[in-house]
C-alpha cells in the first residue's frame, strides 16, 4: 500500500472513530511515515514547529478577545440599539436587526460562533417576546452569525492567507463587498419570511425620529467607532492585521471600562481565557496540518488532483463549482477552521495550475464554509441557536433552508462575477 493510501485511509478511519482533528491528522501522518523509506520521522518535529511559528496567527486570539470584551463591556448592546432604531419598524424588523447587528459585530470578532452567541443572546428573547416563532428567531440568528467569517476581519481568512501565502489584508478587502451583499440578501429573506408569516415590527419602539436616532448614535459613538478604527487601520495601511487585532483589544478595553463602565476585572479575565482556549485549539491543528500537507506534497497529491480535474474539464468556472460542491459536503462534517487548514494546501497548487485567482477562490471558500455552519451534523451555528431558542436542531435545520438558498445564490454571483471579490484588493494595492 502506498504512503498516500495509508495517509488518507487512516485519516478517514480516525475521523469516523471520532478522534479530534489534530489527533487524526497527527496519527495518520505518523502511520504513513512509518511505511515510508524516504521521509524520516524527524519531519514530525520540524513540521509542528513550522506550523506553530507563524506570526499572523496572533491576530486570531486577539480578535476573539476583542469580541468578548465588547460583549461584556456593553459595546454590543449599543451597536444593536443603533441598528434596531433604523430597521426595527418594518416587517421582521427584529430579525433584520439581528442579521445587520451580526454584520457589524463580525467586523471586530472574525468568528461566526461568537457572533451568533453574542447577538442571539440579546435578540432571540426580543423576537420571542414580540410573537416571532422560536424557529424563525433561531434561523435568523444562526444565519446572521455566519457573516462573522465573511466580513473582515475573519479568522478563516487569516488561516487561508497563511496557508495560501496571499495577503491577509487583501483577503479582508476581498470579503467586504461579498459580506455586504450577503447581509443584504439574508435581510431580504428575513423580511419576506416575516411578511409571509405576519411577524410585524418591533413594538417596543415608536415612530422614527431623526433627533432620537442622532442621540442614540451620539451615546454609542465610541462603540460605533470600533469598526472604523479596526478596519480603517488595516485598509489605510497604518496597521497590519495583527497590529489591528491588538488595537481592537485596547480600544474594547478602553470603551468597556472607562466609557461604558460595564467591564469588570472578571469580565477581562474571562475574555482572555476565551482567547487563549481558542488559540490553543487552532495552533495544534495548524501544526498537525502542516505535517499532513508536507506528506501530501511529497506524494504529489495536489498534482494528481489538478490532472484529474483538467481531464474532467478545463472550464475554470465548472472546476470552481465542483470545488464548492465538495466544500458543501465537507462542511457538514468538518469544523470551519479545520477544513480551511486541511483543504487549502491541497487546493492551492491546483488553483495556480488552472489560473484561478487565489484571493477570489479564498472568498468563495469562506462563503461555502458559511453554509457548513448551518448544515448538520456539524452545523455549529445551529447548535448555538438551538440553545438560545429551545427549538430542536432538526426544526432549525428546516428553518434555515431558505437562507441557505439565498447564500448559494450569492456564492454563485461571486463565482461568475469575480470583481465583486477582487476589485477592492486591486484598488487598494494588496
Amino acid at each position: 500500500m502506498s504512503v498516500l493510501a495509508v495517509l488518507l485511509i487512516s485519516m478517514t478511519v480516525l475521523f469516523l472513530l471520532g478522534l479530534p482533528i489534530y489527533a487524526a491528522l497527527s496519527i495518520a501522518a505518523a502511520l504513513s511515515l512509518a511505511t515510508s523509506d524516504i521521509l524520516p520521522m524527524a519531519v514530525i518535529q520540524s513540521s509542528f514547529y513550522d506550523g506553530l511559528n507563524i506570526f499572523p496567527l496572533l491576530a486570531i486570539p486577539c480578535f476573539i478577545v476583542a469580541g468578548a470584551l465588547m460583549e461584556r463591556g456593553n459595546i454590543t448592546n449599543q451597536i444593536i440599539a443603533v441598528v434596531r432604531n433604523l430597521v426595527g419598524r418594518i416587517y421582521g424588523g427584529i430579525g433584520i436587526t439581528t442579521i445587520l447587528a451580526c454584520a457589524v459585530f463580525a467586523s471586530i470578532t472574525g468568528s461566526a460562533t461568537s457572533t451568533v452567541a453574542a447577538i442571539g443572546a440579546i435578540m432571540v428573547p426580543a423576537m420571542v417576546r414580540n410573537g416571532y416563532s422560536p424557529s424563525y428567531a433561531g434561523a435568523c440568528s444562526a444565519s446572521g452569525g455566519t457573516i462573522g467569517i465573511l466580513i473582515p476581519p475573519s479568522n478563516p481568512m487569516i488561516i487561508y492567507g497563511i496557508m495560501a501565502n496571499v495577503s491577509i489584508s487583501g483577503m479582508f478587502a476581498a470579503g467586504f463587498l461579498p459580506g455586504f451583499i450577503m447581509a443584504a440578501a439574508l435581510s431580504t429573506m428575513a423580511y419576506l419570511l416575516a411578511r409571509q408569516r405576519g411577524f410585524k415590527a418591533d413594538e417596543s419602539i415608536g415612530a422614527f425620529s431623526f433627533r432620537e436616532f442622532l442621540k442614540i448614535c451620539k451615546d454609542s459613538f465610541f462603540s460605533l467607532a470600533t469598526v472604523v478604527i479596526v478596519l480603517g487601520s488595516i485598509y489605510s495601511g497604518i496597521a497590519t492585521p495583527v497590529e489591528a487585532s491588538i488595537i481592537a483589544v485596547v480600544w474594547a478595553l478602553f470603551v468597556g471600562a472607562f466609557i461604558n463602565r460595564a467591564l469588570t476585572w472578571r469580565g477581562i479575565y474571562d475574555s482572555l481565557v476565551e482567547g487563549v482556549m481558542l488559540c490553543g485549539s487552532i495552533t495544534i491543528i495548524v501544526g498537525a496540518s502542516t505535517l499532513f500537507g508536507k506528506i501530501l506534497t511529497y506524494e504529489e497529491a495536489p498534482v494528481r488532483l489538478a490532472n484529474y480535474l483538467i481531464e474532467l474539464t478545463r472550464n475554470k468556472y465548472a472546476i470552481i463549482l465542483l470545488l464548492v460542491a465538495m466544500l458543501y459536503v465537507l462542511g457538514m462534517f468538518v469544523e470551519t477552521l479545520a477544513m480551511v487548514i486541511i483543504v487549502t494546501p491541497v487546493l492551492v497548487p491546483v488553483l495556480v495550475e488552472l489560473g484561478i485567482d487565489l484571493i477570489h477562490f479564498g472568498v468563495i471558500m469562506v462563503m461555502a464554509n458559511e453554509v457548513g455552519l448551518l448544515t448538520p451534523p456539524m452545523g455549529v451555528n445551529l447548535f448555538v441557536a438551538s440553545k438560545l431558542t429551545g427549538a430542536s436542531v432538526e426544526r432549525l435545520s428546516l428553518a434555515v433552508l431558505p437562507y441557505i438558498g439565498v447564500m448559494t445564490l450569492v456564492i454563485l454571483l461571486v463565482v461568475f462575477c469575480s470583481p465583486i471579490a477582487t476589485f477592492l484588493p486591486r484598488f487598494l494595492g494588496f
